[in-house]
């Protein structure tokens, strides 16, 4: 029998205990959140903005911020980090809204993109992380919320505001994008 199960109800458990303290006011115990919780927001912010430290701090304090604002309205029906993860996520989509839809790219990238290509290779983590930060805004938080957060197109177009469609060619724009600027050719 596996002990994740456990562990992880015994970590929902105190996080329901902090969320309930720092609900009326207990600062040590929001802290106790943040410092339990921020790496996880600060990644999923960090691979939205483009991996873009400084933006992400932004975002990661702005998510902290709201949830701080907003801890009366969780209802304890999910687990805290859920609803911090996608406050979060939602912090880092309202910052995307508000930035240009198709922030430009260079060129070479999109000249690289539309040439043929082979079946993607990921290649080293870091060429990636990279190649993910030089993808347009919208695209990025498509291929981020799909294939790193694991959100589907309907949850995605509800999200940025798009069709289903439009998110699924997102997708399919961002990952040939990433193709084209790894190397691959097919």
């Amino acid at each position: 029998m596996s002990d994740v199960p456990r562990a992880e109800a015994i970590s929902e458990s105190a996080d329901s205990e902090l969320v309930r303290r720092a609900a009326t006011g207990d600062m040590r115990a929001f802290e106790a959140l943040y410092r339990r919780h921020a790496g996880r927001v600060h990644g999923a912010v960090w691979r939205l903005s483009g991996m873009n430290e400084a933006r992400a701090e932004e975002l990661t304090q702005e998510a902290f911020v709201r949830a701080w604002q907003k801890l009366d309205s969780f209802r304890h029906e999910s687990a805290f980090s859920t609803w911090l993860h996608r406050l979060a996520v939602n912090v880092a989509l309202m910052d995307l809204r508000g930035r240009d839809p198709e922030d430009t790219v260079e060129s070479d990238v999109l000249e690289a993109a539309s040439e043929p290509v082979t079946p993607f290779c990921a290649g080293e983590r870091s060429d990636l992380e990279q190649a993910v930060a030089k993808l347009p805004p919208r695209a990025r938080a498509v291929l981020v919320l799909h294939d790193v957060e694991g959100w589907k197109h309907e949850e995605i177009g509800r999200e940025l505001g798009m069709a289903v469609g439009s998110s699924k060619a997102q997708l399919h724009r961002a990952r040939g994008l990433l193709r084209g600027m790894l190397g691959a050719v097919s």
